[in-house]
């Protein structure tokens, strides 16, 4: 089989990613063997090869929104046939003994294993996973939108969740790719007023046509003080004006599991009368299950640009330019 490894970490014009062939893996307990259909390019990724985030192993595969079919099952799988339809997301799993694991908070695992970190992912024609921490896709959506859903989606879903919006509330979204799309919808669909905080003429573009609130620069005060607001662009510098732009008792939730470094913060102006900054670390798969049921109720709209599988390295450098409106996603064998 192909698969682009990261081989040496470093800014994309350096190309990190080599594309080699490799044996199809072979499936162990309670693992499937997948036929990756497509594979959505998240920033995640970037980080994985530009090295803001560390490999956890050399050579491995990235990518953690994957569709595809079941070819094999190994010894103990009873959730899934061969055939099946499946999606691999950023949590490939979890100790499940830990006191994170038995009180419900598995995203918080002491020895959690990520997809494209720990271990292989989907930027790869035949990937394994455990059968137990893959989805079930709502028929709604073809392979291309539903890979999106499985960490854009996902992630987006929690961080939304962990500003704690009132019903009917005030939200920022500071960035406006492939999570935050997703997000506003959600937020949207709910009864939210949605603000738009970015510097992509064409991301606000695609904000204002799918309906939110408002529009503006990335550092621009929002019109009105915000209930709630979400980080996704990984800029610390975003931090300070997005936690004055919230109303008292608001929360600031930062979304990306990298961000630069944040300038110092003035109590009085961007903590005092109960602001909060909080982060958002991984999902549990709770998340997953609810936010793929809400994705086909609502139904959401997914952006995507698709790539061919041998321009894996293009996409990533058209993220890191800020090329891609929406998802990119790589057609694997999808045929």
């Amino acid at each position: 089989m192909r698969a682009w490894a990261v081989r040496t970490p470093g800014p994309m014009a350096t190309r990190p990613l080599r594309l080699e062939e490799r044996p199809s893996p072979v499936p162990g307990e309670r693992q499937v063997q997948v036929e990756v259909e497509v594979c959505g390019v998240c920033r995640t990724d970037l980080h994985l090869a530009e090295g803001d985030l560390a490999p956890r192993r050399p050579g491995v595969v990235p990518g953690h929104e994957v569709v595809g079919r079941v070819s094999a099952l190994g010894p103990g799988c009873d959730r899934f046939a061969v055939g099946d339809r499946v999606g691999v997301a950023w949590l490939a799993g979890t100790c499940g003994s830990c006191r994170f694991c038995r009180s419900d908070r598995e995203n918080l695992c002491l020895e959690p294993r990520f997809t494209g970190w720990d271990v292989d992912g989907g930027f790869a024609e035949v990937l394994v996973a455990d059968e137990r921490y893959c989805y079930v896709l709502p028929d709604a959506f073809p392979d291309e939108q539903a890979a999106p859903l499985l960490c854009a989606g996902i992630i987006g879903y929690r961080a939304l969740r962990r500003t704690e919006l009132p019903a009917g509330g005030s939200l920022g979204i500071y960035g406006f790719g492939a999570s935050a799309h997703l997000t506003a919808q959600v937020a949207l669909s709910e009864g939210a007023r949605v603000h738009v905080l970015t510097r992509s003429p064409d991301a606000r573009e695609l904000a204002t046509r799918l309906g939110v609130a408002s529009v503006g620069g990335a550092v621009d005060p929002p019109p009105e003080p915000l209930d709630g607001a979400i980080l996704f662009a990984p800029v610390g510098d975003l931090v300070p004006p997005a936690l004055a732009a919230l109303d008292r008792g608001g929360t600031l939730a930062v979304a990306g599991i990298h961000l630069t470094d944040i300038p110092p913060l003035d109590y009085q102006r961007h903590l005092f009368e109960e602001r909060t900054l909080r982060s958002v670390t991984a999902n549990t798969r709770e998340d997953g299950r609810a936010l793929l049921e809400l994705a086909a109720r609502i139904p959401l709209e997914v952006a995507v640009v698709p790539y061919p599988f041998d321009r894996a390295d293009e996409a990533l450098a058209d993220l890191a330019a800020d090329r891609v409106t929406g998802v990119a996603v790589l057609r694997v064998n999808e045929g």
